[in-house]
């Protein structure tokens, strides 16, 4: 557990001590009064409400201090705080000043999809020989990156951070507070595409996760041409040092030689070692990309492959990625509702239509938010994915899902294709009544479509 006395914090921050002494024990940091812990800071951020506003309900919780940007006028008496401009940039100066005290090999995760997947895999493969903390949930933005680096154990020797964004300049700013060692780019999707523009433009908000750092090594896709070019024509060359790919193509420095998709698990080999295979816990081909550049990870902090198979062999992912649950009626049960994009989409569709099942394959799709002008284009596209002969029952949810469901309906049965867009409690009791013993369902939507809620009904646990 981290520790701090107030006067390290001030110092930390610049700020100035109110009613302290300074030998005050600080033992974690909260922006939350509902998450707050007794003995955390609090961090008032002013947002649609003014976090100073809930000071007491922070006392009352056990705050042992707090950061204060408002009139000294509003302040509680005799309660120990820290006067600054402006809490926002002291917790990020907090967090920068924590960072550089403990000092661990950083390692930047960013990407349209499988961010949080690949940040996974990063941190079982560091495992094997160093003492990891990596980001928590989707703690990945300018207040979720600060957060995750000052609940960093005190003898962190690899720290992972996810890095998401929706628009430019974000991940130039947690790029420049992280100061990343290693930089990972999953992948260039269609992810925020409504305020970005173009995948072009995605692209380039991506690979400013370089610009902080001060010559490590950039890993990413070879097959992303985009990215290809950037790189090749010196995008990159102020801050990185070396460049390591992966792929499909044999112009990377590592891809896999053969592929096996199985229900719960996806065997792989790859062309530094072809005769051994590496049988991810994860079900889908498209994760062994993820894998790939979890395995470079390992490379450049000294991990070897042997070590980083047996360890993504047994890599826990974040709750509700992928995550095989027990239903009602004896079905099961396969959550990825926490995020999606037209590519994520499309990849688990193909790989839910081509795995055996014992029963019925049934597959619920809910809405791909932040596609702008292009979301009925990019929700069409998803019929290239959907093969009718394979699937029993699809059904959608949404109004942007409403372009899929008319793309579909000559192709299949209108038994086969059902589209809801109003209360999910309608969805929920329509696939009450509709499962049976055997029944496999696949839940896949962007997590503002609330589908997870929908899990949760049908789900035993």
């Amino acid at each position: 557990m981290p520790s701090w006395t107030i006067k390290e914090i001030t110092e930390a921050v610049n700020g100035k001590m109110i009613s302290a002494i300074g030998d005050e024990s600080i033992t974690g940091v909260s922006f939350d009064t509902r998450l707050l812990e007794k003995g955390d800071l609090f961090i008032p951020l002013t947002a649609e409400r003014n976090g100073h506003e809930f000071i007491q309900s922070a006392i009352d919780k056990g705050a042992a201090a707090a950061l204060w940007s408002d009139n000294l006028t509003s302040a509680p008496a005799d309660f120990p705080l820290i006067k600054v401009t402006d809490t926002e940039k002291a917790f990020q100066d907090f967090a920068r000043y924590y960072l550089k005290k403990v000092g661990p090999k950083v390692v930047g995760v960013t990407g349209s999809n499988g961010k949080t997947t690949t940040k996974d895999m990063v941190a079982a493969v560091a495992s094997a020989r160093y003492r990891t903390h990596k980001t928590e949930g989707n703690f990945n933005n300018h207040l979720g990156m600060p957060h995750t680096i000052l609940r960093m154990p005190a003898d962190t020797e690899v720290l992972i951070l996810e890095m998401g964004m929706s628009e430019s300049g974000e991940i130039h700013l947690l790029s420049n507070m992280a100061e990343p060692d290693v930089a990972i780019i999953t992948m260039i999707g269609e992810s925020h595409i409504e305020f970005l523009g173009s995948r072009e433009a995605i692209s380039q908000a991506k690979l400013e996760i370089v610009d902080g750092m001060k010559g490590g090594t950039l890993i990413y896709p070879v097959d992303e041409p985009l990215l290809r070019e950037k790189v090749k024509g010196g995008y990159v060359q102020d801050t990185v040092k070396r460049i390591l790919t992966f792929g499909h193509s044999e112009e990377a420095d590592i891809y896999a030689v053969k592929t096996e998709p199985e229900v719960r698990h996806t065997l792989f080999a790859t062309n530094s070692m072809p005769n051994t295979e590496c049988r991810l816990p994860i079900p889908g081909i498209y994760n062994v990309q993820n894998a790939l550049s979890a395995i470079l990870a390992g490379e450049v902090l000294g991990v070897t492959q042997e070590e980083a198979f047996e360890q993504l062999e047994n890599f826990q992912l974040t709750k509700n990625r992928l995550e095989w649950k027990d239903g009602i009626n004896g079905t099961t049960i396969l959550n990825d509702a926490y995020n999606a994009s037209p590519s994520s989409m499309k990849a688990v569709l193909n790989y839910f239509q081509n795995i055996d099942l014992p029963g019925r394959r049934i597959i619920v799709l809910g809405d791909v938010l932040e596609l702008g002008d292009q979301s009925r284009e990019m929700h069409e596209s998803l019929s290239e994915a959907v093969h009718p002969d394979k699937i029993d029952l699809l059904v959608l949810f949404g109004q942007e899902m409403k372009s899929l469901d008319n793309k579909l309906k000559p192709k299949m049965a209108e038994s086969r294709l059902v589209h809801f867009s109003g209360e999910k409690a309608e969805l929920t009791d329509f696939l009450r009544t509709r499962l049976k013993e055997d029944d496999t369902i696949l839940v896949k939507s962007s997590l503002s479509t609330g589908l997870l809620e929908v899990v949760s009904e049908l789900s035993l646990d």
